[in-house]
């Protein structure tokens, strides 16, 4: 028992409630109505630290833009990615108002120049959840002034340390 590591970390993850209560079992009789699995966001202690970010190459997440994600100036970026990358080192309640459906803005630094980084804050750059669980990420500005077009590639990773999201072009494909 003495040899243990102190758990060093909180993580957000989701609570199913799969099983009813005897009053919600009666209430669903009563009413003859199936029982809805819940989920609510809740904050454990996690045996494992968060991965550390490797400073040579720390975009955890990679993607290519799409003509949408052009049109639309936002960026789609999956459940699970957003989800292990970003809000596990977020605090339980913004992550809530994220889950809740709310828009969240957050800081956005573009270190593409790396010798000049330029930040992105304010309404204009927010991320929120979509109807399918996935969540955009708004920056119409951003995209603008880089220019960015079809299959290009980019780079994110949450840094916690300025508690903003770091955004980098890792490489341009040019129009025809």
């Amino acid at each position: 028992m003495s040899h243990q590591t102190p758990l060093l970390s909180l993580k957000n993850t989701f609570f199913y409630n799969f099983f009813l209560s005897k009053a919600e079992e009666e209430a669903c009789k009563l009413n003859n109505t199936p029982h809805v699995v819940t989920r609510e966001l809740i904050e454990i202690r996690d045996i494992y630290p968060p991965l550390k970010i490797n400073s040579k190459n720390p975009w955890q997440i990679k993607k290519k833009i799409t003509r949408d994600e052009i049109i639309l100036g936002k960026l789609v970026s999956t459940f699970c990615k957003t989800f292990e990358y970003i809000l596990r080192y977020w605090t339980l309640d913004a992550a809530k108002s994220l889950e809740n459906g709310y828009d969240v803005p957050i800081g956005v630094w573009d270190l593409t120049g790396e010798n000049v980084p330029k930040k992105y804050e304010g309404e204009s750059v927010c991320l929120k959840k979509l109807y399918n669980a996935n969540f955009s990420l708004s920056y119409i500005k951003l995209f603008n002034d880089r220019g960015l077009g079809d299959g290009d590639e980019i780079g994110l990773y949450w840094d916690p340390r300025s508690s903003s999201l770091m955004f980098k072009l890792l490489s341009h494909i040019c129009a025809q």
